[in-house]
């Protein structure tokens, strides 16, 4: 039982409690009109009271997990980030050097820890391409754009991970960033 709900239960419990109780001071106390109108009162603060720190309560809650949630859109964006970045400079340096194989390792266990299913899918196809073009350590334009092709299918899962949840735009995505790419 979650914390919310043990919380909610014992408000019930002493909500309803209270209730009563203040139901038979209330029958009680009939004679006195006052007196009635004093109990009522306390009654209705009960339940405010008792309204409010429950909304109050679910609102820390959403709150919470609504952070959690930017923290970890923030970490995978770094994550992906650092990783297109490093292929880039791969890229562009025309090699790939055995300390870019060990960047490489370390951030696929970075990218392992925070991805989706369908990126770290792609991710291996990825670095099947990797592993191939790193037979030797000189990067072919062919095998640059190899390597290219590869990153935009990964770019598309990683955009699925990120930003849009639906199969149809993703492989739209994913085909115009192919495009993209070979139009270059």
């Amino acid at each position: 039982m979650s914390s919310s709900s043990k919380y909610m239960l014992i408000s019930l419990i002493t909500f309803v409690t209270g209730y009563l109780f203040l139901r038979v001071a209330y029958q009680s106390i009939q004679e006195l009109p006052f007196v009635q109108e004093v109990v009522l009162i306390i009654l209705g603060t009960i339940a405010t009271i008792a309204i409010t720190a429950a909304l109050l309560n679910k609102q820390s809650e959403v709150e919470l997990e609504k952070e959690q949630r930017v923290k970890i859109f923030d970490l995978k964006a770094q994550v992906y980030f650092e990783l297109i970045d490093l292929i880039e400079k791969i890229i562009l340096k025309g090699t790939i050097t055995q300390k870019d194989l060990i960047s490489l390792e370390f951030l696929t266990h970075k990218v392992s820890t925070i991805a989706h299913t369908d990126v770290l899918k792609e991710y291996t196809n990825f670095l099947s391409v990797i592993k191939e073009t790193a037979s030797d350590t000189i990067l072919s334009p062919l095998e640059s754009d190899d390597l290219s092709h590869a990153l935009a299918t990964l770019c598309g899962k990683i955009r699925y991970d990120l930003i849009s949840k639906d199969s149809i735009t993703t492989k739209e995505v994913q085909k115009l960033i192919k495009s993209n790419i070979d139009k270059l």
